[in-house]
């Protein structure tokens, strides 16, 4: 029977001549070298160039190039003789060398060693080790004409064949300067050679411009077979890496593909690019890139999908090539093995297989195993591997019954056997593109799915649904049926199916629809009432009751085999057979099956089969089918836990979680939610516990609460959040505690002018200080400061400041209510020194005699703060405080004072060391001759701002 496999066209792109082409062996890359002097690299699953090289600038041919995956470099060998080495990633040039005399036309690389081979016009082929700075370690002589191709045997690296127009084919050893053999038998030149890489044939092929190509045992050096066909020179042969095909391209323009064991031409494909060039693939892959004199084309050939199968006890059988093996996972015992893990399996083989294996497939009870390909099919016995049946078939399933199956012939026909013998026979009305097997019969056609009883073919529902693969669960009651980018849950109901089908569509309430998967389903099974499948992003995951839920992002595309609910495990596969495995336990999916049919009794029944450790993914899935307070009883994560207990304003529960497990973000969630629920106690806490001090200035202020205030500027000044505190010291208008709070940070002119304008008594000692601190970088500028006890006569008001703070001090003490906002005077509207003149005037005389505080509504009863000069109340005419330097001196330095502070009014926006360098700039720019100090307005407000 001939091969039968799909061919789809993934690239097609026109550009000048190819000449070769190569693929990457990890990346979606192909590596096209044009006639035209050009390297381009194209990404064939976007179908665009990533990457473009100009590697002759006279327009020169690039007849060979090759990807150094391991390097990361690209290769190529063009018509001026040259060889040039790109990084592929940074596209720099490594090194460009001439390697020959002529022409060259081929590049070999070395799979392991540090070795390149090219051949050339010259007759020659060369060996280089970039290793040793790219040195020719060897050259290879014997023919005696162009060596158009070499290339290494993948089963013994250190021997390569080479092709000739020299009509032959030589085989030759690393380190020999002879070939050890050569093979001739074509009539002309030799174009192209390569290896088989199965393990059962020590075959090579060639392609000649005789038109044909021919198989060679190179262990018997004899031709094996001849491939005629082609009408014009053959330019590109080679075996497949996986699949039992050859390939061959000629200038006829046609691709042939032959059976590698029966060598019969199963299929040609022409695009209409003119002249084939060159053929490319990567082991591991169905990929194929031709090369030809109008453009690229890529195509792919079957599927990527291994042929591999499990039974419900963990048996896995698979075919490699035509050999059939299997492991058992029973094998692994006890030994833990993480999800995603490769398993470490032992392999046993079973022995070969008559035709090519393309799908394998357990019965239902795994007794036995079918293989179908090449349009046959052959069940052998699972244990001892022995041929029960055989025949021809397009397709074959199994039904839900271990001893039926169907198999489908051409278009028109299926047929249905039960115990190994035909039973029906019939031609189902609208086609047969392609039969699915299950708890019934699928028919694909034309019209949509058609699905029949397997015990008397009779129809039981037509579906309008075009199927890609259709997934029955193990009790027959629930299907996805599969389409090409969505999937549908149905559920079968089989007592509507009795009777005789009312019209050509069958029973109506046959299948009953229970939700829409919207995402591509690659591979999939049942477990319960819950699909696993595999999806076109490499994510597994599952579907239960309208809700999707992912297991796990894969690295690469795997393919689901089956579950064993003994080991509580879900085992997949790779293309490269490596399989994998990922718990999944059955009483999680029992569970989410039982709350998703609203059934909590059974529910209940279940959760304490559940180990802790899936107690966090149920109670996630309690939280997305809306059943929170179920969700919070059941997971055992704290963070989840918390999360919960805020989505139900459960404060009791949020506050025990975030004293259990204490971190910033929890206090500053939760006193949030306490704050939108006017829990303004429990949000206090919270600000607390969080070191939110933002949070509790705006609660404080906001409920006028002066004692949490307190609270707050003291723990803020601990804490060192300077800006906090200082604002809860001003909004208690405790103004001895704020310039406290700017000298403790040695912000000494923030203090300095704070105090002038809140507490004049404390300037000269803040004075000082900041004197203090300045004349350690600056001597002059601190000099340049004025005190107001020895330069009273620069502060005209000072003795009437220090009566209004005297006055007026039992007001600081004294926090009004909130109601009384809209009837107190605000501070900026108020003439303080008119007031306390008005004070002062109505007091008896022995209250000015003893000093006592005033304000202007009531007496304060709190004790007026100590001050740092004489009490001024008693003196009627406070005496005038000379200077103690001379008139001179004092003018000096008053007219560098005025100066200074005119020209820096920002003065809260510096620091000392800030003030040292603009008052050192500013004095070095001075010239006194022209300051006349009594041009300076004192009582200028903007002086001190």
């Amino acid at each position: 029977m001939p091969l039968r496999f799909d061919i789809k066209r993934k690239l097609s792109a026109r550009s000048d001549r190819v000449k070769c082409l190569d693929m990457h062996g990890t990346e979606s890359w192909l590596l096209v070298a044009l006639y035209s002097g050009h390297l381009n690299i194209w990404n064939y699953e976007t179908q665009s160039i990533v990457k473009t090289i100009e590697v002759t600038s006279n327009d020169l041919p690039i007849r060979a190039a090759k990807f150094v995956d391991r390097k990361s470099w690209v290769i190529s060998g063009s018509d001026d003789m040259l060889v040039r080495v790109y990084n592929y990633n940074t596209m720099d040039k490594v090194h460009s060398f001439e390697a020959h005399a002529d022409y060259i036309r081929s590049i070999a690389i070395h799979p392991t060693q540090t070795y390149l081979l090219t051949s050339s016009d010259d007759m020659t082929i060369k060996l280089w080790d970039w290793s040793k700075s790219w040195q020719c370690t060897q050259t290879f002589e014997g023919h005696t004409h162009y060596v158009m191709q070499v290339v290494f045997n993948p089963k013994d690296n250190n021997t390569f064949a080479s092709a000739s127009l020299d009509k032959t084919i030589r085989v030759w050893q690393l380190g020999s300067t002879q070939p050890n053999f050569t093979l001739t038998g074509h009539d002309k030149g030799v174009n192209c050679v390569d290896y088989y890489r199965g393990a059962d044939k020590p075959y090579l092929i060639s392609g000649a411009d005789d038109f044909t190509a021919k198989i060679w045992d190179y262990q018997n050096k004899s031709c094996v077979q001849t491939l005629v066909g082609h009408s014009q020179n053959i330019t590109s042969a080679c075996f497949h890496s996986d699949m039992p095909i050859i390939i061959t391209g000629s200038e006829d323009g046609t691709i042939r593909l032959w059976h590698v064991n029966t060598y019969r031409l199963e299929f040609t494909l022409n695009y209409g690019f003119e002249r084939v060039w060159c053929i490319s693939q990567r082991p591991g892959s169905n990929t194929l890139g031709i090369g030809y004199d109008e453009g690229t084309i890529m195509i792919k050939l079957g599927r990527e999908q291994p042929a591999i199968t499990m039974d419900t006890s963990g048996k896995i059988i698979w075919a490699k090539h035509s050999e059939i093996q299997q492991a058992n996972i029973k094998a692994l015992g006890d030994s833990e093995v993480k999800d995603g893990e490769v398993l470490p399996l032992a392999v046993k083989d079973l022995g070969s297989c008559e035709i090519f294996p393309q799908d394998l497939r357990h019965n239902p009870n795994g007794r036995f195993v079918v293989v179908c390909g090449d349009g046959e099919y052959i069940i052998y016995t699972a244990l001892a591997w022995r041929n029960k049946s055989f025949g021809a078939a397009e397709e074959f399933v199994w039904a839900a019954d271990s001893s039926m199956y169907c198999i489908r012939e051409g278009n028109s026909k299926v047929k249905v056997f039960k115990n190994f013998k035909e039973v029906f026979d019939f031609k189902p009305d609208y086609g047969v593109d392609g039969i699915y097997g299950g708890q019934l019969l699928g028919v694909r056609s034309a019209s949509g799915l058609t699905f029949y009883n397997w015990d008397t073919t009779n129809l039981v529902r037509r579906i309008e649904v075009t199927p890609k693969q259709v997934f029955w669960s193990e009790n027959g009651t629930l299907l996805c049926v599969a389409t090409e980018e969505e999937a549908y849950i149905l559920q079968y109901n089989p007592d509507k199916c009795d009777g005789t089908p009312p019209d050509d569509d069958g029973f109506e309430e046959a299948f009953e629809v229970l939700g829409e998967v919207s995402d591509k389903v690659m591979t999939g099974c049942w477990i319960g009432d819950c699909f696993i499948f595999t999806n076109g992003e490499n994510r597994l995951n599952y579907y239960v009751g309208g809700e999707i839920v992912t297991i796990a992002h894969l690295d690469r595309t795997q393919y689901i085999l089956g579950y064993i609910a003994k080991d509580s495990k879900l085992y997949l596969c790779d293309k490269d057979l490596n399989m994998v495995s990922f718990a999944l336990k059955t009483t999680v999916l029992e569970y989410q099956t039982a709350v998703m049919r609203k059934d909590f009794e059974a529910a209940d029944q279940i959760l304490p089969t559940i180990d802790e450790e899936n107690r966090t993914r149920v109670a996630q899935f309690l939280e997305k089918q809306g059943f929170k307070e179920q969700a919070l009883a059941v997971s055992v994560d704290p963070a989840h836990k918390f999360e919960l207990a805020l989505n139900l304003n459960d404060f009791a529960t949020a506050y025990a979680l975030a004293q259990e497990h204490s971190n910033e973000q929890r206090w500053k969630q939760l006193s949030e939610l306490a704050l939108r629920n006017s829990e303004f106690s429990l949000a206090q806490k919270c600000m607390h516990n969080a070191k939110d001090y933002s949070g509790l200035l705006l609660l404080a202020s906001s409920l006028g609460d002066a004692e949490s205030m307190k609270q707050l500027a003291e723990l803020a000044r601990t804490a060192g959040k300077h800006n906090i505190a200082f604002t809860a010291y001003m909004m208690l208008n405790d103004v001895p505690s704020s310039l406290e709070l700017l000298i403790e940070t040695e912000r000494y002119p923030e203090a300095a002018i704070m105090a002038k304008t809140y507490k004049p008594s404390e300037v000269s000692r803040i004075l000082k200080l900041w004197q203090g601190d300045l004349s350690k970088t600056n001597e002059k500028a601190a000099q340049a400061l004025a005190d107001p006890l020895q330069y009273e006569n620069l502060f005209p008001e000072l003795q009437a400041a220090l009566k209004s703070e005297k006055v007026l001090a039992g007001e600081r003490g004294r926090l009004l209510p909130a109601n009384t906002y809209p009837t107190v005077t605000p501070n900026w509207e108020r003439d303080v020194l008119a007031e306390t003149e008005e004070i002062l005037a109505t007091m008896p005389p022995e209250s000015l005699a003893s000093g006592e505080e005033a304000t202007l509504e009531t007496k304060s009863p709190q004790p007026a703060a100590e001050t740092s000069i004489p009490d001024v109340l008693n003196d009627k005419d406070p005496p005038i405080i000379k200077p103690a330097v001379s008139n001179k001196e004092f003018d000096e330095e008053a007219a560098e004072s005025a100066e200074y502070l005119s020209s820096n009014r920002d003065i809260f926006g510096k620091s000392s060391t800030d003030f040292l360098e603009d008052i050192d700039k500013d004095i070095s720019q001075l010239n006194l001759d022209d300051i006349n100090v009594d041009d300076i307005d004192l009582e200028d407000e903007q002086l001190f701002k």
